[in-house]
């Protein structure tokens, strides 16, 4: 009787596992499709131009809510803009589709955990306070979660190397 009980607590446990991983695979493939999103919006807005991100930047600097030790590192970022305009590019088209296609899952949403940490400081007075905070703790349950072993390339390389901490 004991056996046939624990096997069933087992087969119940493993379906409920399962829901959730699909569940996080959600999340994941939708983080990484907001960044892709927001990457071609931001392009077509001309923000990735050293003048755009400055001046996005300076937008923030003069009228969000941040620690002044955050303006001051954002300030520097628009005095930098012609390298971290293509930087931010970078960040957010090659986190969206790591995460879209589940690959360094656990390294490239934590990243986008710091990354979009970091708008939502940047925006602070300036918008919703939900607008970034939902998506930013969604990336750390995602890094959390293991979300690529389900559904991306993260899967395929767990049954390779089942113990590595990349995915």
């Amino acid at each position: 009787m004991g056996t046939i009980a624990t096997s069933v607590r087992s087969d119940e446990a493993q379906a409920h596992g399962s829901q959730a991983a699909n569940g996080l695979a959600i999340v994941r493939v939708t983080i990484g499709a907001m960044l892709v999103w927001v990457f071609f919006e931001n392009l077509g807005k001309g923000l990735y131009t050293p003048a755009g991100y400055a001046g996005l930047i300076n937008f923030y600097i003069t009228k969000s809510h941040s620690p002044a030790v955050w303006k001051a590192v954002m300030g520097l970022a628009a005095s930098h803009a012609a390298l971290a305009a293509p930087a931010q590019a970078l960040t957010e088209i090659g986190l969206g589709v790591l995460l879209i296609i589940g690959l360094l899952t656990r390294p490239a949403a934590f990243i986008a955990f710091l990354y979009l940490g970091s708008l939502w400081v940047s925006e602070w007075g300036t918008s919703w306070i939900w607008e970034l905070l939902v998506p930013v703790l969604a990336s750390l349950g995602v890094a959390i979660g293991r979300a690529g072993r389900r559904w991306g390339v993260d899967a395929w390389l767990s049954q390779r190397w089942p113990s590595s901490f990349w995915w």
